[in-house]
């Protein structure tokens, strides 16, 4: 992938990832006794500060939280448990980060609201002596291991998937919406980038949105807009990048009353997402094994935390805005439909049957092959 303005610049060694951590974003997980003030040199009592951009029934809150605290435990079975801090709003998110470096914690897994607004608190950490992990979101600032999904690919899996089901329905036109994410992310541009490769030459763009702070009531207006200028029955595919947004184009095409609904993709295999694709709703999710992703992250901040190297553990270097060849870790993501969650999501245990399949969707889970 070229150098792109705003996205990292990856350079592979390997895309497979060869080290087995499991954690999920989402605690100030702690692996250690008590803050050694950041000093690095370790020894294998260190505390682990975790920082969130969402929590409770977020991705982050249900999936990656969890997932960290038992790898964790796992790695260090002796460290004390400290708190979780995970919020949306990034002015709370910087303050929770100067708070835990006024703390003295040895190393911090960041997945940043505001990359760059983060900046500030990356370099104080740095000067401190506490490493920093960036987790799902490339920070800015002298970070030392980052740990995502392919966001190149995320974005493919979209608009194929996108094209597939326009195809499928027959549709001769071929005008789309994009409900791209917010531009303060920089997963964002990452996802449009690889959509757009798939897309070029093959679709009309009607609308185009960068969607403030990735919210739902944001994408709604959004989408509201764009069956207001171009028509809803000209709209032949919505490619959304995340399963919150695409909930809200449902909502807005459905309130329009648009039949039958176009094909919509989205990210993060939500609950209501997949029940969504059960019933036909939206068509695609691209589905990240976060144990695989929080896996190295807690490895590379346990490592980092001990005062050891984390080369071993990537798969990779990236380039930030800021940050030259960063270790980094970058996974493969999946593309679930109808027919695949049960050999997916369900296999994988992220959900049962019975959590997907409520009474009013059995005959349809029937049909999908969910029994």
């Amino acid at each position: 992938m070229g150098t792109v303005v705003g996205l990292p610049a990856v350079k592979r060694r390997s895309l497979a990832v060869t080290v087995a951590v499991a954690v999920g974003l989402g605690l100030l997980g702690a692996c250690g006794g008590g803050g050694s003030g950041g000093d690095g040199g370790g020894g294998d009592r260190i505390t682990v500060g975790v920082l969130l951009p969402g929590g409770g029934a977020s991705r982050f809150g249900q999936f990656d939280k969890p997932l960290i605290e038992e790898r964790l435990k796992e790695l260090c079975p002796d460290c004390p448990a400290a708190n979780v801090a995970a919020t949306p709003d990034p002015q709370v998110q910087q303050q929770q980060f100067e708070a835990m470096i006024t703390r003295g914690v040895d190393v911090v897994i960041l997945a940043a609201v505001d990359p760059q607004l983060m900046r500030p608190s990356v370099e104080s950490a740095h000067r401190a002596g506490i490493p920093v992990v960036a987790y799902d979101r490339l920070a800015q600032g002298p970070i030392s291991g980052y740990v995502t999904f392919d966001g190149e690919e995320v974005g493919r899996l979209q608009a194929e998937g996108l094209l597939t089901a326009m195809a499928a329905d027959g549709d001769d036109g071929r005008r789309i919406v994009m409900m791209n994410g917010a531009t303060t992310d920089p997963n964002a541009g990452w996802y449009k980038e690889g959509a757009l490769k798939v897309l070029k030459g093959k679709v009309t763009i009607g609308k185009s949105y960068d969607t403030v702070g990735w919210r739902a009531e944001n994408a709604y207006v959004n989408m509201t807009g764009a069956i207001a200028a171009l028509g809803g029955e000209n709209i032949d595919g919505v490619l959304s990048a995340n399963d919150t947004m695409a909930g809200a184009v449902v909502s807005a095409l459905k309130a329009a009353k648009v039949r039958p609904l176009p094909p919509i993709t989205g990210q993060d295999a939500d609950l209501l997402a997949v029940r969504r694709i059960v019933k036909g709703d939206q068509y695609m999710t691209v589905y990240k094994p976060f144990k695989r992703a929080t896996d190295a992250t807690v490895q590379m901040a346990v490592a980092l935390g001990r005062g050891e190297e984390v080369e071993a553990i990537a798969t990779g270097t990236v380039d930030s805005p800021t940050t030259k060849d960063v270790p980094a870790v970058l996974l493969p993501s999946v593309s679930v439909t109808v027919g695949n969650i049960g050999e997916t999501l369900v296999k994988d245990g992220m959900y049962t049957v019975d959590q997907i399949c409520t009474p009013a969707l059995r005959a349809a889970c029937d049909r999908a092959g969910l029994t």
